[in-house]
């Protein structure tokens, strides 16, 4: 008979492979939530900026889930992967049944509190789930298509926070966020694609996690980001040159946060193509002093600029 010391340790391991497996550092993209609240000027109201953070817990929640879908469809797969093959259900370390339960037990509990911020939230959170499971089973093997997803996964995160914190979303929010989450996935499928051809994976499945990469190329994947940036900041120089967010901020000062713009795109592409770094896109941006401040300093400039008329 085990000792309850014993039976503690144990439990507390799996809840640890469990939490490592909802992947709590990859949260950071929920911050999309928080973006009509900010360029809804309701960042100085509690109840808005409360509603935000539920509702941004909420996306924490359901996109855990998906995560552990994900891991629970792909472990045999990952298991052939340098590096995921070590991710908590791949390796054996967190029990299946445990999986399958947590997936369903934060689906409810996201539904749930989408329905006590307003039903409409409930219906983007739902629908996010959905996409993904058809992504998951389906999507995610058809190349550009499943960029499509992801992108459109972002969208549905602004989605949830303009109708959590009742602002109208911009249409220019809306598009700089869906170019912004391509370039992502784009980056994402070019790091795998390396991987896959350092481990010496091809179409006979000896190494690739992703049958979608034999479709891709990375001259392909490369020319286009170069163009996504480029249409990115194209577009976000006209988002604060024009009209509409002058009569909305009352100020022209914002097209100065471009340079910004510009630098984190160009850092991004500089850390896609090291070909001898095993992280993902976004823990390398996470990792990345370089892009961190640059999005700090974004940040505080255009705050200072749309909430102090700067």
């Amino acid at each position: 008979m085990e000792a309850p010391s014993e039976t503690r340790a144990g439990a507390l391991t799996v809840i640890r492979h469990l939490l490592k497996a909802m992947r709590p550092v990859q949260w950071v993209k929920n911050v999309f939530v928080l973006a009509p609240l900010v360029f809804g000027l309701e960042l100085g109201s509690p109840v808005s900026f409360g509603r935000a953070l539920v509702a941004f817990a909420a996306f924490c929640f359901v996109s855990s889930a998906v995560y552990l879908l994900n891991d629970l469809m792909d472990r045999e797969q990952d298991r052939r992967h340098p590096t995921k093959r070590h991710r908590p259900i791949a390796s054996g370390a967190l029990p299946l049944e445990l999986a399958k339960l947590a997936v369903g037990g934060l689906v409810l509990l996201s539904l749930g509190i989408g329905v006590a911020l307003d039903w409409r939230v409930a219906s983007v959170l739902g629908s996010y789930f959905l996409l993904n499971v058809a992504y998951t089973t389906v999507l995610k093997h058809v190349a550009f298509v499943d960029i499509t997803c992801i992108a459109l996964g972002f969208l549905f995160r602004v989605l949830a926070g303009g109708l959590a914190t009742r602002v109208d979303v911009s249409i220019w929010l809306l598009a700089c966020t869906f170019m912004l989450a391509s370039l992502l996935a784009l980056g994402k499928r070019r790091h795998e694609l390396i991987a896959v051809g350092k481990s010496g994976g091809g179409k006979d499945g000896s190494g690739s996690t992703r049958a979608v990469l034999d479709r891709y190329r990375v001259e392909h994947i490369d020319l286009a980001m170069r163009v996504l940036a480029l249409v990115t900041v194209a577009s976000y120089t006209l988002y604060t040159l024009s009209d509409s967010t002058w009569q909305h901020f009352h100020t022209r000062s914002l097209v100065w946060s471009v340079p910004f713009v510009v630098f984190g795109l160009f850092r991004f592409n500089h850390l896609m193509g090291r070909h001898d770094d095993a992280q993902s896109p976004t823990d390398t941006m996470v990792r990345d002093p370089a892009f961190l401040v640059n999005v700090g300093l974004w940040g505080a400039f255009v705050m200072t600029v749309i909430y102090f008329g700067w």
